[in-house]
């Protein structure tokens, strides 16, 4: 085998062009190093810093010789002291955070995140894996295979990394022992085979000697295989781009800078495409025919997976942010129920039953998640009864969005496959998920129209269709202003229907308790009877606590903008306690009631109502009297 050093001078000394021209069109890879805590992650990455580096100078230095200077020498590190300075970093707890590394060799250019090994950081892990192409999992040759090397592999496996380098580390601290690093692969491989781990490469390392990362060692004469640098530098990447799968480009933006273009840009997830292929957009499914391929550089004749592109149509058709388009002939699915795997981000617990957003390549849609399935115990693998997901819970739960998304299953597709959760109220990213198929149900239960609409139903009433939803804390006052609101309308001849929070809890919701899952389950199902009575035409009132603001949201999202009309009844804690009609303040003091809202459970106040009242102020027929005045006019 040649010298890649060598080949390099040699073509600097031939061709200068032609290896700048090779440098600048290397192909990228993007890996992580992961493992228990200590397993040597950060000096292994100190040593491809240096050794790499090293290699870019000598490089430097033949173009010296040859007086065809593109750069200057850069000084030598030590690398000593590059590693003290990355263990620096661990000490202080910057890598408590994900890491990222940039280098390159003469063939390839290289983006390493460093992991952090500790299991309260396997957020942070997870985050670092969701781009990596593969994945260095790192093993103290002194200690084997422990918790968080199993953690860390499923976690990969999980996150579709198909590419898994098994670096046996510290070698030189074992005395390079063959019959101990061979029992440590063993030892792995039976336990990648129990999580459906097909492959991986393994290699006898030493992240501190540099035994087998740049060079081959002399120490381990009975290893055949590369070198870490030689495997990373060769290793397959299209494959993991799917370029010989159907063609699929979410839609980022629609490209329009004058009259006379048009286009839709993106990065293609899977497939290729060309002039003249027939394309489907989905979810509308309209067809064309590709007209252009376009890029700041100019046409192409065929453009692959992983290239951005701006696409031309034959047709005007509409597409826009949030569609896919696909190829004509093998378009993915669109459905608004899952079954998916969540890893669990966020300090907060799950809410199971509350609307959050979810953004699935450049679509974004609100979701609700049900109580998991089961949560999987990374150790044992072993499936755990849960109500719930805490931080850095893995689990299996059914998904809902308020409207048909296109997907695959993360197997096949990992950006049509992939998500994130977000919190409506902090926009904070709470989960990552991947979706492992739709439901039945989801495909088998279509909608059906109907000849009469809920206009139809509305203008029979001789009104427009309203749901006054009145929250606040318990004896606020909310039932007895909302009584008098529907009075008052009904002598006006509209046709209304007031639900109130206690009658419903003695049937349609009677199932229900007062956790925090219940009370949001409590609002979903009220939100679902209240939207229907509007399409009945009907003028809803509702008189619930409704403590939180994202499930007053998530009403206010089923309803047509205008429909859903806020009303804060607004009342001091000190007031509504002093008033306690059903002793329930009492109680709550006493500890003998749980999850009562302003005692032990919060209240969210609403931030901007289209009604405010406070009944510390006014009595109920001066409030009923206030709200309809800011109803009017009412048709």
């Amino acid at each position: 085998m040649s010298d890649p050093i060598y080949v390099t001078d040699q073509l600097i000394a031939d061709d200068i062009d032609a290896y700048l021209d090779l440098h600048q069109h290397k192909t990228m890879l993007r890996f992580i190093t992961c493992g228990s805590v200590d397993d040597g992650k950060s000096t292994l990455i100190g040593r491809l810093l240096y050794d790499s580096k090293m290699i870019f100078e000598d490089q430097l230095a033949a173009l010296e010789t040859d007086s065809k200077k593109v750069g200057t020498q850069g000084q030598e590190i030590d690398f000593a002291l590059l590693v003290d300075g990355l263990a620096a970093e661990r000490e202080q707890g910057i890598t408590i955070d994900v890491a990222y590394r940039f280098f390159n060799t003469e063939k390839r250019k290289f983006i390493v995140a460093d992991c952090p090994g500790h299991e309260q950081y396997t957020r942070n892990m997870v985050t670092g894996a969701s781009t990596a192409d593969l994945a260095v999992i790192l093993i103290d040759a002194r200690k084997g295979v422990l918790v968080q090397t199993r953690r860390h592999s499923y976690l990969c496996h999980l996150i579709g990394i198909r590419n898994l380098v098994l670096a046996v580390n510290k070698m030189d601290l074992i005395d390079y022992d063959q019959a101990k690093y061979d029992a440590i692969v063993a030892d792995y491989a039976a336990f990648a085979q129990s999580i459906g781990i097909e492959s991986f490469t393994a290699m006898p390392i030493s992240g501190f000697k540099g035994d087998n990362i740049t060079t081959r060692s002399a120490n381990t004469p009975w290893y055949s295989g590369p070198t870490l640098v030689e495997h990373l530098e060769t290793v397959d990447v299209l494959s993991a781009l799917d370029v010989d799968k159907p063609l699929r480009l979410p839609v980022q933006w629609v490209n329009r800078p004058n009259l006379d273009f048009r286009g839709f840009a993106g990065l293609i997830a899977s497939g290729s495409v060309k002039p003249g292929d027939d394309v489907r957009v989905l979810p509308s499914g309209k067809t064309s025919t590709v007209t252009r391929v376009v890029t700041m550089a100019g046409d192409l004749d065929e453009a692959l997976a992983g290239q951005s592109v701006t696409l031309c149509f034959a047709d005007e058709i509409d597409c826009s942010r949030g569609d896919v388009i696909a190829a004509a002939d093998n378009p993915p699915q669109a459905a608004d129920q899952f079954e998916a795997t969540l890893v669990w981000l966020n300090d907060a617990a799950m809410h199971v039953g509350r609307a959050y957003w979810l953004k699935l390549g450049t679509q974004t849609v609100s979701v609700s998640v049900q109580q998991p399935k089961y949560a999987v115990n990374v150790n044992s693998m072993e499936h755990i009864a849960v109500k719930t997901l805490e931080l850095n819970a893995i689990g299996v739960a059914e998904i809902t969005t308020d409207k048909a998304v296109v997907f695959e299953p993360y197997a096949e597709n990992r950006t049509l496959g992939g998500f994130v959760l977000i919190d409506k109220l902090t926009n904070a990213t709470v989960a990552a998920g991947m979706i492992n198929f739709s439901l039945r149900r989801a495909q088998n239960v279509h909608w059906q129209a109907t000849d009469l609409t809920r206009e139809d139903h509305a203008a029979l009433k001789n009104q427009a269709p309203k749901v006054l939803w009145f929250t606040g804390l318990s004896g606020a006052g909310k039932s007895t202003i909302a009584n008098e609101v529907e009075k008052r309308l009904n002598m006006m001849n509209r046709h209304t229907f007031l639900l109130d929070g206690d009658n419903v809890r003695h049937g349609l919701n009677k199932d229900l308790g007062f956790t925090e899952a219940d009370r949001i389950e409590n609002i979903r199902r009220v939100g679902e009877v209240a939207k229907l009575m509007a399409d009945a035409g009907l003028i809803v009132l509702t008189a619930f606590i409704s403590p939180f603001r994202a499930e007053r949201d998530m009403v206010r999202a089923m309803l047509p903008e205008g429909e859903f009309v806020e009303i804060h009844v607004d009342t001091p804690l000190a007031v509504a306690e002093a008033r306690d009609v059903k002793g329930l303040y009492k109680k709550a003091r006493a500890g003998q009631l749980k999850n009562f809202t302003g005692i032990d459970s919060p209240y969210e106040p609403p931030e901007a109502p289209e009604i405010r009242v406070n009944t510390a102020e006014m009595t109920a027929a001066q409030a009923a009297d206030f709200i309809i005045q800011q109803l009017l006019p009412l048709k």
